[in-house]
């Protein structure tokens, strides 16, 4: 996770320079290049849900950023805030193409750079300038950074009351553990999330991305509309939104604390199994592993059917959800008798003509073949500042009205600075001074 570190890194928006390269957008398919959605430039497809609202990022890798990010698919001008000279970590995170991190086209996009020293009270006292003229200030660092740099909410929010400061952090702005380094992975084991993931009796492992920020940034997404929302009908004041890591986990981890409450169960890990729901797992094939959800009363009836067991269909005590736990190693040991002596196209080309929701599982490689991904939007091109072409994800959630839009790549690092200040009324001299001594980059 990013919220850890105490060093400024990160805001975002767009560079004019950059508006013809970016021409591919959510929108419905109207051509298609290489096997995947080509569409209208995003002037073409009118505006945007976001459109006109003004952000400022100030901070680095995932949490802060993705939730910018969501915002900006969407229309929203972010104006990304990053230390002149490395930028933004992810710019160099995993594989890299001329330099810079594939991940950061995606992470980075629809969204302007300028390269600023934070650390600095010059620095600090252009980005009080941007906040001013903002609807969001997007942040990640830990609990105390802006306030030890005299731009705590209350300090912003003077010059700007309606001011909505999205704050993502470790554990929270309040508590005992507010001052500790906090991560994703570290949220995951927090929130519950980490001790389900793994076989039984094995050492959990993570889910292989950084879910725990991910959720953090969306659970920050949601929180800046509802605050937007509020403002509009309450009077125009903003609000501070405050996330956790652990707490957005802990969010999404369904009946495990009312089922601790109310029985004294702890819940444990169970592998691909879904505990108490059956049957919904995976099952080994002769050439792979599928996943089979049976666990509605009338589809395992039509699953049994499938496999052959009709015994097991007509089975009154297999009739609903609590009888078939009572089971669930019968009737799995009966699946994958089945499946292990077929492929896993003939095991779901029979599973989709019985109509039992059953799924292989993906790779990168079979995500970027597949047709209805290509159908629904969801593999996009997108042409870097380099100039190359990279597939990249669509836009979620689908907005038939006002779809996301790619309106221009990832921005180079500081990039916008010049455009930037001069919009803040600053002339070619006051900025070269700025550079000259390391201010702005």
């Amino acid at each position: 996770m990013d919220s850890a570190s105490a060093s400024a890194t990160g805001a975002g928006a767009a560079s004019p320079a950059a508006e013809d390269t970016a021409t591919r957008s959510g929108g419905p398919a109207a051509a298609s290049t290489a096997g995947h959605t080509a569409a209208p430039p995003a002037a073409a497809l009118g505006p945007q849900a976001l459109a006109g609202l003004k952000v400022v990022e100030m901070g680095q890798l995932i949490a802060g950023p993705f939730a910018a990010k969501t915002l900006a698919d969407f229309g929203a001008e972010v104006l990304k805030i990053e230390p002149p000279k490395a930028g933004d970590p992810l710019r160099g995170w995993r594989l890299l193409q001329d330099g810079t991190s594939v991940w950061w086209q995606v992470q980075s996009r629809n969204k302007r750079s300028i390269a600023l020293d934070l650390r600095r009270p010059e620095g600090q006292a252009l980005a009080r300038q941007l906040i001013a003229r903002a609807d969001v200030l997007v942040e990640n660092f830990r609990p105390g950074t802006l306030e030890g740099w005299g731009m705590g909410y209350d300090e912003l929010a003077r010059d700007n009351p309606g001011l909505i400061m999205l704050r993502i952090s470790g554990y929270g702005q309040t508590g005992p553990y507010r001052d500790r380094p906090g991560f994703g992975v570290i949220g995951e084991a927090m929130g519950g999330l980490r001790h389900l993931t793994a076989e039984p009796g094995r050492v959990p492992v993570r889910c292989g991305i950084s879910i725990g920020d991910t959720l953090a940034a969306l659970h920050g997404a949601l929180g800046v509309l509802m605050a937007l929302h509020h403002r509009q009908a309450h009077g125009g004041r903003g609000q501070v939104i405050d996330v956790a890591l652990h707490e957005a986990v802990f969010n999404v981890m369904e009946s495990l604390i009312p089922e601790y409450s109310a029985f004294g169960a702890v819940r444990q890990p169970a592998g691909s199994a879904l505990p108490g729901i059956a049957p919904s797992n995976a099952y080994r094939c002769r050439d792979g592993v599928v996943l089979i959800a049976g666990n509605g009363d009338s589809i395992f009836k039509r699953l049994m059917a499938a496999i052959g067991r009709a015994d097991l269909a007509d089975d009154p005590a297999l009739a609903h959800n609590a009888g078939r736990v009572a089971r669930v190693q019968d009737i799995d040991g009966a699946i994958e008798a089945w499946s292990s002596t077929r492929t896993v196209a003939e095991v779901l080309s029979r599973l989709e003509a019985a109509d039992v929701p059953a799924g292989r599982v993906y790779t990168a490689k079979d995500i970027a073949e597949d047709p209805h991904y290509r159908a629904r939007d969801m593999l996009l091109e997108q042409r870097t500042c380099d100039g190359h072409d990279v597939l990249v994800p669509g836009f979620v959630p689908k907005l038939l009205g006002t779809p996301g839009a790619l309106r221009r790549p990832a921005p180079r690092l500081g990039e916008d600075t010049d455009a930037v200040l001069a919009e803040l009324g600053l002339d070619a001299a006051a900025i070269a001074a700025l550079r000259d001594a390391g201010i702005v980059g």
